[in-house]
């Protein structure tokens, strides 16, 4: 399966962005998706999580009430919406692709190239 973000770009501190994932080679409604996200000089983390049906959804509690993760099996297509973005949401993001549910990177066997987030103070 492939897997290409695209939407980064950079937003003042309190704006909003929306994120694509487009996923491609494989049925999409059969995998658990993310979001990941890696700062400079940080580990990559755990942003956001959505379930085959698009029912079960689980956030970090960093981006908990800002961001909302949705997918579209139709259109094969993973988004996430940032609102009320903070500098602190500056990193690249990424989306990965599961058959199971999980929540940490090594849960995720396929992963996108990253798009890059800049939130100016």
């Amino acid at each position: 399966v492939q897997l290409q973000a695209f939407g980064g770009g950079l937003v003042q501190a309190g704006g909003s962005l929306r994120l694509s994932c487009a996923v491609s080679g494989r049925t999409f409604a059969a995998y658990v998706m993310g979001w990941f996200r890696q700062a400079p000089g940080k580990e990559r983390e755990f942003v956001a999580g959505i379930n085959r049906s698009g029912v079960r959804k689980d956030y970090s509690d960093s981006v908990k009430g800002r961001f909302t993760i949705s997918r579209d099996n139709a259109k094969n297509t993973l988004y996430l919406q940032m609102n009320s973005l903070k500098p602190e949401d500056t990193a690249t993001y990424y989306c990965a692709a599961n058959p199971v549910w999980g929540l940490t990177i090594p849960d995720y066997d396929y992963w996108g190239q990253g798009t890059l987030v800049t939130v100016s103070s």
